[in-house]
């Protein structure tokens, strides 16, 4: 069965299954590898080309040197452009986020997000952000896109369309030619949600009346892809730290950008091979065995995390509980969580009664649950934002956004609930 047969097959699967009963076998030929049930990890760094014919068609197709009448893919060339593991993972990611064609995988979603930006915009152009946004990413907005003359304009994660618009128009009456919109929602630590489809609309007008491209891009780690999918909202970028759920034990760094075919093979796939942001195929083998059980992890993770937000509710040494649809009907954030998410994951922030000494005494407490940053992983995880994972930014801004001393960021796992439940209640009584 050749390779073109196995796709053949692969979208009569697609369109009668759902992804997680598709996905260990979707994008992957057994045949052309020795018939192996799992994809063998391909580490060459290079490939052999039959004939010389290949080896220059491969190079015209890859770097767009010739336009060909029908679209053509190229051959293996280099595992910096091209690699069996990481097409196949490509695939399997399209299958999860719904309303994206292709992706692009990076050796972290710092690599994703700052490859996408940089293939997107120039200097002289600018990018407006709701804020906040994770460490990193606040950083790359805030202090290395001005050095490179991309101007870059918060404004606060929750901000509706219209607002969007009225920034829109701002910008561009100052010169300063807007060139995306980029999103992250919920927001990290916040999960203040954001509205993609109302915003996306807002900024797709504003490219039409200026007449030239304006790009929603959204940071879906928290929720994606089981539970919003920007792109069937109207987003033209997903993108990921793959690190996060996607992997969901701990053990790889990665990065991953969806959407239309032409913007991710003509232009961040190009970008990605020449900064050499690309993922290595042993990071791409383990993504593929995290995709089988993806759905089951983050399930779990989602009906713990309620558990636990019931509980936290109920603590008096807890001030406030942050979490998606967690809000009185009639609010703003409850409309969007309806219309936008298919359910709330399992990232929840809290503050607690006190200070900062209160924190540090509750996260040094912890016994189940163990004190580091990232998320999305089958283990419990709490950090404290202000001094960790968002101690970069500004002070008074920070405290602006609601991430004060008090607050603490909780990834809740997949340990059993009442055992998370009952660290975190001898974590509270700790004197």
């Amino acid at each position: 069965m050749s390779k073109a047969s196995y796709r053949n097959a692969d979208q009569y699967l697609k369109k009668r299954h759902r992804p997680e009963s598709i996905v260990s076998t979707y994008g992957y030929a057994p045949a052309l590898s020795e018939g192996a049930l799992v994809p063998p990890i391909f580490l060459s760094s290079t490939f052999i080309f039959s004939s010389a014919e290949e080896g220059e068609r491969s190079f015209q197709v890859a770097y767009h040197l010739k336009k060909f009448k029908k679209r053509r893919e190229p051959s293996l060339i280099y595992t910096r452009l091209n690699n069996p593991n990481l097409e196949i993972l490509e695939d399997r990611l399209t299958l999860f986020e719904k309303g994206t064609e292709r992706a692009a995988v990076f050796s972290s979603g710092m690599a994703a997000i700052t490859t996408a930006i940089l293939s997107l915009t120039r200097s002289g152009e600018s990018v407006l952000y709701s804020a906040p946004v994770y460490g990193g990413t606040d950083y790359l907005f805030v202090h290395i896109l001005p050095r490179l003359g991309i101007r870059t304009v918060p404004f606060p994660a929750g901000t509706s369309g219209t607002e969007v618009s009225k920034l829109l128009q701002k910008e561009e009456a100052a010169g300063h030619r807007p060139r995306m919109v980029f999103l992250e929602t919920p927001a990290n630590p916040t999960c203040t949600l954001t509205d993609i489809e109302e915003v996306s609309r807002a900024v797709h007008a504003f490219a039409k009346k200026v007449r030239r491209p304006v790009d929603v891009a959204v940071d879906n780690t928290f929720l994606g892809p089981m539970w919003q999918s920007p792109a069937e909202l109207g987003a033209d970028l997903v993108v990921y730290s793959a690190t996060k759920f996607l992997g969901g034990h701990s053990d790889v760094v990665a990065g991953a950008v969806l959407g239309r075919r032409e913007m991710i093979e003509d232009v961040v796939k190009v970008y990605r091979t020449i900064l050499g942001t690309v993922l290595g195929p042993f990071e791409g083998y383990l993504l593929l065995r995290s995709l089988d059980t993806l759905k089951m992890r983050m399930t779990a993770q989602s009906i713990n995390a309620g558990h636990v937000v019931d509980w936290l509710e109920r603590h008096p040494k807890v001030a406030q509980v942050n979490f998606p649809g967690l809000v009185p009907a009639q609010d703003p954030q409850r409309r969007i969580f309806e219309r936008q998410c298919r359910g709330p994951g399992s990232m929840v922030s809290f503050y607690l009664k006190g200070g900062k000494r209160e924190a540090f005494r509750f996260l040094n407490a912890l016994r189940l649950a163990k004190l580091a940053v990232s998320l999305g992983g089958t283990k419990t995880l709490a950090e404290h934002p202000a001094t960790m994972t968002h101690s970069d930014l500004d002070p008074k801004e920070r405290v602006a956004l609601g991430i004060d001393d008090r607050m603490i960021r909780l990834s809740v796992g997949a340990e059993h609930y009442k055992d998370i439940i009952q660290d975190l209640e001898q974590a509270l009584r700790t004197p």
